[in-house]
């Protein structure tokens, strides 16, 4: 085994690095650059019931160290994913995360049935979705929304299910908790954080959503808290993601309590980014005689 192999939520990944939702699509465009086996394992861009185009564009704006979007889970939907981009994942020696969204919830139990009878390894469930049957609320801003959530994915897969948090929350440690008491393997925290950008010329908001949602290193701080919070809250494992950049920051995150790490907008400035991190964690492990990656993780020592 390798220093660098992790075994999370019972899936084995040779290394805990993972593209995140919506940061990597299919792997398709990437594999121009490395071999996506490369990869500890690759998160799928949000599957919906259907095709989804989005929302109507401006639908990224930067912002000082970071960025704001509101693309909309625009993806062609569960059905052409399972026929056609799984196929090709499944050729690429990784593991494979299916991040799925509905627009109610019993959309998320059609999408979990589906996704149950492939081959795909793990299901990562953003509840980070507005809840159109009860008057726009995400599903993860309260305990009883993410256990609802959790409980159906839950009851119609036998995958791993691993529950994205939302940090637009008062108390993400209690969220975790609602989360692993409906039975959910894992989580994975943070998705972005709710953020504006106005125009001051057209006194507008640059996105045509208005709001959307920010990524990128300016989060990083807020991310290792919350992943430090939740780690202490639940005894299922974390994956962490928030403004992860470098090696140095994996390991940060990894200290913080999360046994995986997510690489997301820092893909986006850097395409070799996962790649410099599986290298830098590497060359960690080797310079300070740590036999497994593992053994980092938790390993803060709070004051």
């Amino acid at each position: 085994m390798s220093k660098l192999s992790v075994n999370f939520a019972g899936v084995e990944f040779k290394n805990p690095i993972i593209p995140a939702s919506g940061t990597f699509g299919y792997g398709r465009e990437y594999e121009e650059f490395y071999p996506l086996s490369k990869l500890g394992g690759i998160s799928v861009k949000g599957t919906t019931e259907e095709l989804r185009t989005g929302n109507l564009p401006p639908r990224i704006a930067e912002t000082p160290s970071g960025m704001l979007n509101s693309v909309g889970l625009q993806n062609p939907g569960v059905d052409h994913f399972i026929s056609t981009d799984l196929p090709y994942l499944k050729t690429k020696d990784t593991v494979i995360i299916a991040n799925i969204a509905g627009r109610t919830a019993e959309g998320y139990r059609e999408i979990a049935e589906k996704l149950d009878k492939t081959d795909v390894d793990m299901i990562e469930v953003n509840i980070s979705c507005p809840n159109v049957k009860a008057g726009g609320a995400a599903f993860g801003v309260s305990c009883e929304g993410a256990a609802e959530i959790t409980r159906i994915v839950r009851n119609a897969t036998k995958k791993p299910v691993m529950m994205k948090l939302s940090p637009n929350v008062t108390n993400i440690a209690e969220i975790a908790k609602a989360v692993e008491a409906e039975g959910a393997d894992a989580v994975s925290l943070i998705n972005t954080l709710l953020g504006m950008r106005i125009d001051i010329k057209t006194k507008r908001p640059i996105l045509h959503n208005n709001v959307g949602g920010l990524s990128g290193p300016a989060v990083f701080p807020i991310a290792v808290r919350m992943v430090w919070q939740a780690a202490n809250a639940v005894k299922i494992p974390v994956c962490g993601m928030g403004g992860v950049s470098t090696w140095q920051d994996a390991v940060e995150m990894m200290m913080a309590g999360a046994s995986v790490v997510q690489v997301g907008a820092a893909i986006f400035n850097d395409p070799y980014a996962p790649v410099k991190i599986i290298d830098g964690l590497e060359q960690y492990c080797e310079d300070n005689n740590i036999g497994s990656i593992g053994e980092i993780t938790g390993s803060v020592m709070p004051w």
